[in-house]
């Protein structure tokens, strides 16, 4: 079966898809951000009371009333920020988990998966955008509520101040905005000339003996010299046109105070008292220039870092269309048999072998059950089988094809730790193939156990936290999504391990039923004793037969099923 590829989503896209997914999350931030603002609204007209009513009469129970009202209003304030927080996190995870989706199908489709050092650098990406987009969302929400907090005081307590505020505000900040597009820009070129140097820098590192035996350290020093000067050159023109964010903050943020003070002899020839005044200036102060220099800090240095990663990671994603390279080779339908040819793996070129020289035949709609004791290579075999792994010499075939260049729909593996994504449990279910209907979904719940998952967790429609998942409880959400898939090959990596042993049995049982060809690294004995066949692996040393056959011409196997009983079924 054949995917179609997404297409590559621009940054904005991405962005605001996020903040669109979830409209009751974002109406729950919005009401904790009103209150968040309270501060904000109330902290002039407070001060000014306080003093026009309450010490400026000698009445200091008024004044200290007023503060008190102030003082709690930063209370619910702080209670709001922490609920903010955690919205914000709700929000940002899925659009995580988006971003690695556009990585891992970049990755996959230019067929750079081996490329360790491309890998990580997206998996940094991923990061620095997950945690820039956390602080835009809270910047740009702060900013907006507690401006619409001092315009609201403002207006209540002295409307005539606002034309000494507003003006030089929206100056400010509209000159913040204007340098926006030249940051980013600049922002850009500095994460390009910052991974040069690195590639380059890794590069020299990797070959340092071969650059000194061959007498190359001159011309690598002078290609290393010019890309740490493009890099220096970037970071200076980057400070450059940071100084706007300087001059935005002058602007905006405290020529209101001058102009304030400066107009303060007409302010009081309008019958505004001095509590006004020093009302109208706690408004600026406290409020609203910490509220400009928060955005100019947050979208100058997170916004722009967001948009950098957001449009790297954008062009990392396949685009629309075919696919970019050899088309994968397709098996004959129904031949999924496996074949393995003096397949030898070590996990380093200066390793012992994990297998060495295996030749192994798994013949379509086989069930083979792989035992042996641990660090045996059996976890190494799966991989193999699945194409994760390549061999170092020989052949690893799935239906005639190199194992490596499956069609991913064809095969499935399910490792011991399983992997559950945030999302709700249909999305869970369903992420390697949607099933034909409803009852197609009730089937594979019931016939691997997770009906009673699915109740407890309240539904395909519940939403969950893997963090709050116990390891059982993935294991079964991952079998499910296994059996939903049209892949006529199965490969359970110890995949039953957190479950208990009549569990396991439902599960392996179901998928022996599946059809298909089923391959289980066990966990246990039993699961060797439902196999048609089993493989036992003992370092490079491998045999393949029935249990009786292994128990009677196997020491090791005898010794294991000696060792390894059944556990008693609860």
């Amino acid at each position: 079966m054949k995917r179609p590829l997404r297409r590559r989503r621009p940054a904005g896209a991405m962005f605001w898809r996020a903040l669109g997914r979830e409209p009751r999350r974002l109406a729950s931030i919005g009401f904790w951000s009103v209150l968040e603002a309270a501060p904000a609204f109330l902290i002039g007209y407070a001060v000014a009371r306080a003093i026009e009513d309450g010490f400026a009469k000698a009445e200091p129970a008024t004044g200290l009333a007023w503060l008190a009202a102030l003082g709690v209003a930063w209370l619910v304030g702080a209670v709001a920020a922490r609920q903010v927080v955690l919205g914000v996190a709700a929000v940002a995870e899925p659009f995580r988990d988006d971003l690695l989706t556009h990585v891992v199908e970049g990755t996959l489709t230019r067929g750079a998966s081996r490329d360790s050092a491309a890998v990580a650098r997206a998996t940094l990406q991923v990061e620095l955008a997950r945690d820039a987009f956390a602080a835009v969302v809270t910047t740009v929400r702060g900013f907006v509520f507690t401006v619409a907090g001092v315009v609201l005081g403002l207006a209540a307590l002295a409307p005539q101040a606002l034309a000494l505020v507003l003006p030089p505000f929206a100056a400010g900040l509209g000159l913040f905005l204007a340098s926006l597009p030249a940051l980013a820009r600049r922002q850009r070129a500095f994460l390009l000339a910052d991974e040069r140097l690195a590639d380059e820098m890794t590069a020299t590192v990797g070959g340092l003996r071969d650059i000194e035996a061959c007498g190359l350290r001159e011309p690598v020093a002078e290609r290393l010299d010019r890309q740490v000067r493009a890099q220096a050159a970037a970071a200076r023109a980057l400070a450059g046109v940071t100084a706007a964010r300087t001059a935005a903050l002058a602007v905006g943020g405290w020529l209101p105070v001058v102009l304030v003070l400066a107009g303060t002899p007409r302010l009081l020839d309008g019958d505004l008292g001095p509590g006004v005044i020093a009302g109208t200036l706690a408004y600026v102060t406290q409020s609203l220039a910490p509220a400009l220099g928060g955005l100019v800090q947050g979208l100058g240095v997170s916004g722009i870092r967001l948009a950098a990663t957001l449009g790297r990671i954008a062009a990392s994603a396949p685009p629309a269309g075919p696919s970019i390279g050899p088309p994968r080779p397709r098996i004959r339908p129904g031949a999924c048999d496996v074949r393995l040819s003096a397949v030898t793996f070590a996990y380093g070129p200066h390793s012992a072998p994990v297998v060495d020289r295996l030749d192994l035949a798994i013949p379509e709609g086989d069930h083979l059950a792989v035992v042996g004791p641990s660090g045996a290579g059996k976890s190494t075999l799966a991989a193999l089988v699945s194409g994760m792994l390549l061999p170092g010499s020989g052949e690893a075939l799935v239906g005639g094809v190199p194992a490596d260049r499956l069609d991913p729909a064809v095969r499935v593996l399910i490792p011991q730790e399983a992997y559950v994504f945030r999302g709700t449990l249909m999305e869970n279910l369903t992420a390697l193939g949607t099933p034909d209907g409803p009852a197609r979904l009730d089937e594979a719940v019931a016939a691997v156990g997770a009906r009673e998952l699915v109740d407890e967790l309240g539904g395909y429609g519940a939403r969950l936290d893997p963090a709050a998942l116990s390891a059982g409880q993935r294991q079964l959400i991952a079998l499910v999504r296994a059996y939903l898939t049209p892949a006529p090959l199965v490969i359970l990596d110890e995949a039953t391990c957190h479950l208990d042993p009549a569990a396991e049995a439902r599960a392996e049982t179901a998928f022996a039923r599946r059809g298909g060809t089923l391959v289980v690294v066990a966990h246990r004995l039993t699961s060797a004793l439902r196999a048609r066949r089993i493989l036992l692996m003992d370092g490079t040393r491998v045999s393949i037969g029935t249990h009786d056959e292994l128990i009677s011409t196997s020491a090791l196997y005898a010794d294991l099923a000696g060792h390894w009983h059944p556990e008693p079924v609860s």
